[in-house]
């Protein structure tokens, strides 16, 4: 099965290319990523439509994998948390969710047999309250680049969160639905 990851996301490839041997990826362009009004649910669903809608028909692939994933800011559930802009902006979002909870939403829209299947899951997130020297460590090592919320629970940040409720993929890009679906196509396909 070829699946087609239309994602600049370096986390999403590493995980589809562990488990399926042939996966392309291309990033989307000209896609509005402006997160509309309302709930952080609504809008990583609406991000991740846009994103389906942007897809040029027809593909070399059999499957085409779409995904989107925000963190909703710990004290207003219409507020998403987008990636940083830069080094100043990464610090005062790691400050904001240092010692805390929040919501990491992801959508993961799947297209195989000439239809779309869309789901949207919730995992949430707590963050240690790190030390200063932690943050500078998490700054100056980059992960925070182009990383929701301002961090990768792959990668330095593991050692300071912790996965209270949902699964680690819904925090690194995919619903767990959309990985069982594709584990289904990969056996019919």
């Amino acid at each position: 099965m070829q699946i087609l990851l239309a994602s600049a996301s370096t986390r999403r490839g590493l995980i589809l290319q562990k488990l399926y041997s042939d996966v392309v990826q291309t990033p989307l362009a000209n896609v509005d990523e402006s997160v509309p009004k309302g709930p952080v649910s609504d809008q990583v669903r609406e991000v991740s439509l846009r994103k389906s809608y942007a897809v040029s028909f027809p593909v070399e692939a059999d499957v085409v994998v779409v995904a989107d994933t925000l963190v909703e800011d710990p004290d207003n559930e219409n507020t998403a948390i987008g990636q940083p802009r830069d080094r100043s902006h990464a610090t005062s979002m790691l400050i904001r969710l240092r010692g805390r909870r929040h919501r990491v939403w992801s959508a993961t829209s799947v297209h195989a047999l000439n239809q779309w299947n869309t789901s949207i899951e919730c995992a949430i997130v707590e963050f240690s309250d790190f030390s200063d020297d932690d943050l500078i460590e998490l700054i100056e090592s980059g992960s925070w680049q182009g990383k929701a919320g301002g961090y990768d629970l792959a990668g330095l940040m593991g050692k300071h969160a912790s996965l209270v409720e949902g699964s680690e993929s819904t925090v690194l890009g995919f619903t767990e639905k959309s990985l069982e679906y594709l584990s289904q196509l990969n056996q019919l396909l």
